[in-house]
């Protein structure tokens, strides 16, 4: 059998997880209606009794969350558990700089270790072996929750965290780190410094890395593969419904494992909300059915893919997600931190030097994202006697601005009046340049 960390969970039968589910939804419903004041109005307007609910199949019957319902009930409103029994917070941001803020119990944070420490024995991870965080530490979710899962699993946890290359590419060498734990694009940037300092493959015992946070594709994961010399695991989450592990890869990477004991996955038509079959893509919606602090109801996540169903080689019965083709709403990842077109334009809504006028793009430069915003400044700037100066200062205060909302750096590229093409539709604010086939 594959190396599982849950062998008794990862290959019930489908009959199972099913009595496992409902019974836990069950739990959980009652838990939002008597604790999120959100939940119970909803429930109650669209006339929802939890008798109503008599398998998985009804929770079409429920209605869907929506980020927005977490911006609305920002910070800790929709908090199913009480602040003193909440032992850790995490946050992601949003479209408007106020980020999204998830809570954890202790029992939430032993939940999401176990999922992470399955998806790290699905990479054939050991107590054995050395796991290099190279996710950032703090309010991301990747660092923290990777380093959990690993000494759940027992295995020596190198909490690097990220940046620093030179101290990662001496860690590697010096501590016999084996298994690699970071954004793709920051794997493939590790490879080249690799090639660039000419250390040899031998030096090195990588033999397995996890990556997330951002999309990519499987032309990249055989890239990362063949100048590594590694296996490419993907592994999946979003910080509202858990962080990462809330899926993950098995060694015949042929869709990702959803950890259905905790969450219960469904396809939707992103206009219709209409729930589809399994093998139909659509908008991917979770509920989460073990958690305390945090149990959302039919969230939706905004990523497309379809779910497969079809018994996997490795043994596990879970139902798999392929990797997200795309997202239903305007949303990027860049670096692993989601960056939305509104807020951007916030920030240049509060600079009267410039135009409302701009564009996004989106390139990936030495296998890092790069953003630059280019953004129209006024006639009378450009006309000014001391133009080239006042354009540097405008664009350093832009620059400030939009860093310090975003959490990561932008370049700012000041263009004359009407260079920014103009639409009679919806605007063009994005240009993505990364290559994702």
């Amino acid at each position: 059998m594959a190396n599982m960390y849950n062998p008794e969970i990862e290959t019930a039968s489908r009959e199972k997880l099913r009595e496992l589910q409902y019974v836990a939804l069950m739990k959980t419903l009652k838990r939002v209606y008597e604790n999120v004041p959100l939940y119970r109005k909803r429930f109650d307007e669209w006339g929802i009794k939890l008798e109503d609910i008599n398998s998985v199949d009804d929770l079409s019957k429920l209605p869907f969350t929506y980020k927005q319902d977490l911006r609305d009930c920002y910070p800790y409103g929709l908090f199913a558990a009480p602040m003193e029994e909440v032992v850790r917070i995490h946050a992601s941001s949003g479209t408007t700089g106020k980020q999204t803020v998830v809570g954890y119990t202790k029992n939430d944070l032993n939940m999401w270790s176990s999922c992470v420490a399955r998806a790290l024995a699905a990479a054939g991870c050991t107590k054995k072996d050395f796991v290099h965080i190279s996710y950032g530490y703090g309010l991301f979710t990747g660092g923290l929750g990777l380093h959990d899962g690993a000494q759940l699993l027992g295995a020596t946890t190198i909490p690097v965290s990220s940046g620093n290359t030179d101290r990662q590419l001496q860690i590697f060498q010096d501590f016999g780190s084996s298994i690699l734990c970071c954004t793709p694009s920051y794997a493939l940037f590790l490879s080249d410094a690799i090639a660039e300092k000419k250390i040899p493959h031998e030096n090195l015992k990588l033999k397995a890395g996890i990556f997330g946070a951002e999309p990519w594709t499987e032309n990249m994961r055989k890239e990362i593969e063949a100048r590594l010399g590694i296996k490419a695991y993907d592994i999946y989450g979003l910080s509202e419904i858990a962080g990462p592990g809330v899926s993950y890869d098995c060694e015949y990477q042929c869709g990702m494992h959803i950890n259905e004991d905790n969450f219960i996955p469904e396809i939707i038509d992103p206009d219709t909300g209409k729930v589809l079959p399994y093998g139909v893509q659509g908008e991917l919606v979770f509920t989460c059915i073990t958690k305390e602090a945090l149990p959302l109801i039919r969230y939706r996540t905004r990523d497309i893919t379809r779910l497969l169903v079809d018994k996997c080689n490795c043994g596990r019965t879970f139902v798999r997600m392929e990797k997200p083709c795309g997202r239903s709403d305007d949303m990027l990842i860049i670096r692993g931190v989601n960056v939305f077109p509104s807020q951007i334009e916030s920030v240049l809504l509060t600079i009267k030097e410039v135009l409302p006028h701009y564009i996004l793009v989106v390139d990936r430069i030495n296998n890092l994202d790069t953003l630059e915003v280019k953004v129209e400044i006024s006639d009378e700037i450009m006309s000014s006697t001391d133009s080239v100066r006042h354009i540097e200062e405008i664009a350093k205060k832009i620059k400030h601005k939009i860093d310090s909302t975003l959490g990561i750096a932008a370049k700012i590229t000041l263009v004359e009046p009407n260079t920014i093409p103009r639409s009679q539709g919806k605007a063009q604010r994005v240009i993505d340049n990364r290559k994702y086939n």
